[in-house]
Protein backbone atom coordinates (compact mmCIF):
# COMPACT_ATOMS: atom_id res chain seq x y z
CA UNK A 1 0.00 0.00 0.00
CA UNK A 2 1.21 3.28 -0.55
CA UNK A 3 1.63 6.00 2.29
CA UNK A 4 0.02 8.34 2.20
CA UNK A 5 0.92 12.38 3.20
CA UNK A 6 3.25 12.77 6.16
CA UNK A 7 1.09 13.83 9.47
CA UNK A 8 0.95 17.26 10.81
CA UNK A 9 3.07 18.01 13.85
CA UNK A 10 1.11 16.38 17.00
CA UNK A 11 -0.08 18.69 19.27
CA UNK A 12 2.47 17.54 22.28
CA UNK A 13 5.49 17.83 20.44
CA UNK A 14 6.63 20.82 22.60
CA UNK A 15 6.61 18.15 25.58
CA UNK A 16 8.61 15.67 23.20
CA UNK A 17 12.05 15.05 23.87
CA UNK A 18 14.29 16.23 20.71
CA UNK A 19 17.84 15.38 19.72
CA UNK A 20 19.76 18.37 19.73
CA UNK A 21 23.67 18.29 18.49
CA UNK A 22 25.97 20.82 18.88
CA UNK A 23 27.39 21.57 15.62
CA UNK A 24 30.48 23.67 15.10
CA UNK A 25 31.78 23.10 11.21
CA UNK A 26 31.85 25.03 8.78
CA UNK A 27 29.17 24.82 5.98
CA UNK A 28 29.10 24.69 2.41
CA UNK A 29 26.51 26.26 0.18
CA UNK A 30 26.07 26.62 -3.54
CA UNK A 31 24.21 29.99 -4.87
CA UNK A 32 23.95 32.61 -7.58
CA UNK A 33 27.59 33.63 -8.26
CA UNK A 34 26.23 37.19 -8.53
CA UNK A 35 24.51 37.27 -4.70
CA UNK A 36 25.85 37.17 -1.51
CA UNK A 37 26.17 33.93 0.12
CA UNK A 38 24.03 34.43 3.21
CA UNK A 39 20.40 34.33 1.69
CA UNK A 40 17.45 33.23 4.40
CA UNK A 41 14.93 33.01 2.36
CA UNK A 42 10.97 33.81 3.41
CA UNK A 43 9.46 32.69 -0.05
CA UNK A 44 7.69 29.67 1.17
CA UNK A 45 9.56 28.13 -1.95
CA UNK A 46 11.36 25.44 -0.18
CA UNK A 47 10.71 22.27 2.34
CA UNK A 48 11.78 23.72 5.63
CA UNK A 49 10.74 27.67 4.77
CA UNK A 50 8.13 29.16 7.78
CA UNK A 51 4.45 28.46 6.35
CA UNK A 52 3.86 31.78 8.28
CA UNK A 53 7.21 33.74 7.02
CA UNK A 54 7.93 34.40 10.37
CA UNK A 55 11.73 33.61 10.08
CA UNK A 56 14.01 33.17 7.14
CA UNK A 57 16.08 30.23 6.26
CA UNK A 58 19.07 29.30 4.94
CA UNK A 59 19.95 26.07 3.33
CA UNK A 60 23.44 24.45 3.02
CA UNK A 61 25.52 21.09 3.00
CA UNK A 62 27.42 19.53 5.36
CA UNK A 63 30.09 19.36 2.42
CA UNK A 64 30.15 20.23 -0.57
CA UNK A 65 28.97 17.06 -2.33
CA UNK A 66 26.08 18.08 -0.62
CA UNK A 67 25.58 21.44 -1.66
CA UNK A 68 26.44 20.59 -5.01
CA UNK A 69 23.55 17.94 -5.64
CA UNK A 70 21.02 19.66 -3.47
CA UNK A 71 21.30 22.97 -6.33
CA UNK A 72 22.20 20.36 -9.51
CA UNK A 73 20.55 17.32 -9.15
CA UNK A 74 17.60 18.51 -7.38
CA UNK A 75 15.14 16.93 -9.43
CA UNK A 76 15.73 12.70 -9.31
CA UNK A 77 16.57 11.13 -12.75
CA UNK A 78 18.91 14.06 -12.97
CA UNK A 79 22.27 12.96 -15.13
CA UNK A 80 23.33 16.06 -17.00
CA UNK A 81 25.32 18.87 -15.55
CA UNK A 82 26.06 21.96 -17.86
CA UNK A 83 29.21 24.15 -18.09
CA UNK A 84 26.86 26.93 -18.20
CA UNK A 85 25.11 26.20 -14.87
CA UNK A 86 28.33 25.39 -13.13
CA UNK A 87 29.43 28.83 -13.91
CA UNK A 88 26.46 30.90 -12.47
CA UNK A 89 26.97 29.56 -9.54
CA UNK A 90 30.20 29.56 -6.96
CA UNK A 91 30.38 27.57 -3.56
CA UNK A 92 31.24 28.95 -0.47
CA UNK A 93 32.19 27.94 2.37
CA UNK A 94 30.66 29.81 5.77
CA UNK A 95 31.38 29.79 9.54
CA UNK A 96 29.16 30.65 12.49
CA UNK A 97 30.32 32.72 14.74
CA UNK A 98 29.70 30.04 17.92
CA UNK A 99 28.37 26.26 17.56
CA UNK A 100 24.91 26.04 16.50
CA UNK A 101 22.36 23.92 18.48
CA UNK A 102 20.59 21.73 15.84
CA UNK A 103 17.73 19.42 15.78
CA UNK A 104 18.91 16.12 14.09
CA UNK A 105 17.09 14.44 12.03
CA UNK A 106 19.96 11.67 11.09
CA UNK A 107 20.43 9.45 14.14
CA UNK A 108 18.67 6.36 15.07
CA UNK A 109 15.19 7.00 16.56
CA UNK A 110 15.14 10.47 16.20
CA UNK A 111 12.28 10.50 13.78
CA UNK A 112 9.82 8.22 16.04
CA UNK A 113 10.22 10.33 19.35
CA UNK A 114 8.79 12.90 18.02
CA UNK A 115 6.23 11.19 15.35
CA UNK A 116 8.06 11.61 11.44
CA UNK A 117 9.30 9.22 9.10
CA UNK A 118 11.73 9.32 6.13
CA UNK A 119 8.70 11.38 4.43
CA UNK A 120 9.52 14.74 6.01
CA UNK A 121 12.88 14.94 3.77
CA UNK A 122 11.31 13.33 0.69
CA UNK A 123 7.29 13.73 0.26
CA UNK A 124 5.10 17.28 0.51
CA UNK A 125 6.47 20.35 1.09
CA UNK A 126 3.56 22.09 2.95
CA UNK A 127 3.30 19.22 5.76
CA UNK A 128 7.51 19.40 5.78
CA UNK A 129 7.31 23.61 6.33
CA UNK A 130 4.83 22.64 9.24
CA UNK A 131 6.99 20.40 10.80
CA UNK A 132 9.80 23.11 10.16
CA UNK A 133 7.58 25.75 12.41
CA UNK A 134 7.00 23.75 15.25
CA UNK A 135 10.31 22.29 15.51
CA UNK A 136 11.81 25.95 15.58
CA UNK A 137 9.09 26.76 18.24
CA UNK A 138 10.18 24.00 20.54
CA UNK A 139 10.83 24.76 23.66
CA UNK A 140 14.63 23.87 23.20
CA UNK A 141 14.97 26.89 20.55
CA UNK A 142 17.46 25.22 18.46
CA UNK A 143 19.16 26.92 15.85
CA UNK A 144 18.00 25.13 13.24
CA UNK A 145 17.75 21.56 11.45
CA UNK A 146 20.35 18.55 10.50
CA UNK A 147 18.73 16.47 8.42
CA UNK A 148 19.47 13.75 5.38
CA UNK A 149 19.73 14.85 1.87
CA UNK A 150 16.85 13.52 -0.37
CA UNK A 151 19.03 12.41 -3.03
CA UNK A 152 21.57 11.14 -1.04
CA UNK A 153 20.77 9.82 2.39
CA UNK A 154 24.29 9.51 3.67
CA UNK A 155 25.24 13.37 2.99
CA UNK A 156 23.54 15.91 5.34
CA UNK A 157 21.72 18.89 4.57
CA UNK A 158 20.87 22.11 7.03
CA UNK A 159 18.30 25.00 7.58
CA UNK A 160 19.60 27.21 9.76
CA UNK A 161 16.73 29.68 11.24
CA UNK A 162 17.45 33.36 11.05
CA UNK A 163 16.12 34.80 14.00
CA UNK A 164 18.47 32.11 16.03
CA UNK A 165 21.48 32.62 14.07
CA UNK A 166 24.70 34.40 15.27
CA UNK A 167 26.88 36.03 13.00
CA UNK A 168 28.19 33.86 9.93
CA UNK A 169 31.68 34.26 7.98
CA UNK A 170 32.35 33.71 4.78
CA UNK A 171 35.53 32.22 4.69
CA UNK A 172 35.88 31.56 0.99
CA UNK A 173 33.68 31.62 -2.60
CA UNK A 174 34.73 30.24 -6.12
CA UNK A 175 32.81 29.28 -8.99
CA UNK A 176 32.08 25.37 -9.25
CA UNK A 177 34.11 25.73 -12.64
CA UNK A 178 37.09 27.82 -11.75
CA UNK A 179 39.76 26.24 -12.99
CA UNK A 180 42.49 25.17 -10.90
CA UNK A 181 41.76 23.16 -7.41
CA UNK A 182 37.90 23.51 -8.21
CA UNK A 183 38.16 21.86 -10.87
CA UNK A 184 39.89 18.13 -9.35
CA UNK A 185 37.05 18.87 -6.98
CA UNK A 186 34.28 18.74 -9.69
CA UNK A 187 35.65 16.31 -11.39
CA UNK A 188 35.38 14.09 -8.24
CA UNK A 189 32.27 15.40 -7.64
CA UNK A 190 31.00 14.46 -10.79
CA UNK A 191 32.86 11.30 -10.63
CA UNK A 192 30.92 10.27 -7.12
CA UNK A 193 27.71 10.61 -8.94
CA UNK A 194 28.34 9.44 -12.45
CA UNK A 195 26.73 12.31 -13.51
CA UNK A 196 28.01 13.76 -17.60
CA UNK A 197 29.10 17.32 -17.85
CA UNK A 198 28.26 18.82 -21.12
CA UNK A 199 29.97 21.74 -22.49
CA UNK A 200 26.66 24.13 -24.01
CA UNK A 201 28.40 27.38 -24.76
CA UNK A 202 28.03 28.44 -28.47
CA UNK A 203 30.42 30.72 -30.25
CA UNK A 204 27.76 32.23 -33.03
CA UNK A 205 30.85 33.09 -36.00
CA UNK A 206 30.35 36.86 -36.95
CA UNK A 207 28.97 37.72 -40.39
CA UNK A 208 31.74 39.32 -42.92
CA UNK A 209 30.41 42.96 -43.57
CA UNK A 210 29.59 41.73 -47.55
CA UNK A 211 27.68 38.96 -46.66
CA UNK A 212 25.72 40.56 -44.21
CA UNK A 213 25.03 43.38 -46.88
CA UNK A 214 24.06 40.74 -49.16
CA UNK A 215 21.58 38.43 -46.87
CA UNK A 216 23.67 35.64 -47.31
CA UNK A 217 24.09 32.99 -44.76
CA UNK A 218 27.72 32.65 -43.52
CA UNK A 219 29.01 29.56 -42.19
CA UNK A 220 32.62 29.29 -40.38
CA UNK A 221 34.21 26.12 -42.16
Amino acid sequence: MKPGPLPDPPGDLPDRSITIVEFAEPVFRTHDICRNPLYFGKSCANRFDAPDRSFGVLYAGRDLYCAFIETFAHVAGTRIITTTALEKHALSTLKPARPLGLVDLTQSGTLVRIGADPRLFASDHEVARRWSKALHDHPRKPDGLLYPSRLDPEKHALALFEDRMPKIVALDMESWYAPGPMRRILANVIEHYKLELIENRFVVPRKPASAARQGKLFIDP
